[in-house]
């Protein structure tokens, strides 16, 4: 007998404290951006969170710059429930989100491809574009 699925459901401002400490680790690790307090009410407004027994076990937002555009931030499952489905349901229904804000086109920036590929995302122009990056404060003269 398979085990039960986590529940998904929207995250909310009373969920702050669970999720920036289920994120701490990434975070830390330097996975995942720090964010500010501000920052994370932001995401938690259009974000998913996995419950086991009314426990946060996994996080998942979309970050809406415009109608254009979104992208999928701060994606963490607790180490003890990864490779159980978790990250997909919570990058579906961060999907889900972006196609009733009306969002052209969903990206997100990984070190796990195979998920994101898994979830219908690709490479656009592959052989034309490259994301590229840099880091203002960093590189000033």
């Amino acid at each position: 007998m398979s085990e039960p699925l986590p529940k998904i459901r929207p995250s909310s401002p009373s969920d702050f404290a669970a999720i920036t400490a289920l994120l701490a680790p990434s975070v830390a690790a330097r996975q995942l951006l720090e964010r500010t307090d501000d920052e994370m009410l932001t995401l938690i407004e259009n974000g998913f969170v996995a419950l086991e027994d009314d426990r946060i076990i996994g996080f998942c937002a979309v970050e809406i710059y415009s109608r254009k555009l979104g992208e999928i931030q701060g994606l963490t499952v607790d180490p003890e429930y990864r490779s159980r489905g978790v990250g997909r349901r919570l990058v579906m229904r961060c999907v889900e989100r972006a196609r009733e804000r009306d969002i052209h086109e969903l990206m997100a920036i990984t070190a796990t491809e195979e998920l994101f590929a898994d979830c219908g995302f690709y490479y656009a122009l592959p052989e034309q574009k490259r994301a590229l990056f840099i880091h203002p404060q960093e590189t000033g003269e």
